[in-house]
């Protein structure tokens, strides 16, 4: 998930707001590994339950429209063409930012909801990466 994560950074997961409303698009969430179970993920939500979503070359559209993505910077965009696929009722497809090299829903497909264990809410170490995993945050990471 660079720029937003690095390896080994430590984040709060609040595992409670999955219990009291929808994921929305464009929240990092935390989730298990759709094809090993005891592996868990974190991946942003670019596509909602019943939307259909494609990539063509490399930029995202959900049902026919593009996606303004901030998050990715230009060294991590994958110019590749995916899709068009249309999630089910209880679904969402993810993507790293690091589009390049990210293990997501191109390759294992949507995540069901019930995989879902939480959002990430903000990073805590190391010292230097502490604060909230908010959308400004994302957008800030783009250009450093």
């Amino acid at each position: 998930m660079a720029p937003l994560l690095s390896d080994r950074e430590l984040i709060f997961i609040n595992k409670l707001v999955i219990h009291f409303g929808p994921d929305q698009r464009g929240d990092v969430i935390v989730f298990s590994y759709p094809l090993d179970h005891t592996k868990s993920y974190i991946k942003r939500i670019v596509a909602l339950p019943g939307e259909t979503v494609e990539i063509r070359q490399g930029m995202v559209y959900v049902n026919g429209n593009p996606l303004p993505e901030p998050y990715v910077p230009s060294q991590y965009e994958d110019l590749s063409d995916f899709g068009p696929v249309q999630l089910p009722s209880d679904s969402y497809f993810v993507l790293g930012d690091h589009r390049n090299s990210s293990n997501d829903s191109r390759v294992f497909g949507p995540v069901a909801r019930r995989l879902i264990d939480g959002r990430a809410v903000f990073a805590y170490w190391p010292v230097d990466r502490f604060g909230s995993l908010s959308a400004m945050r994302t957008t800030e990471a783009k250009t450093k």
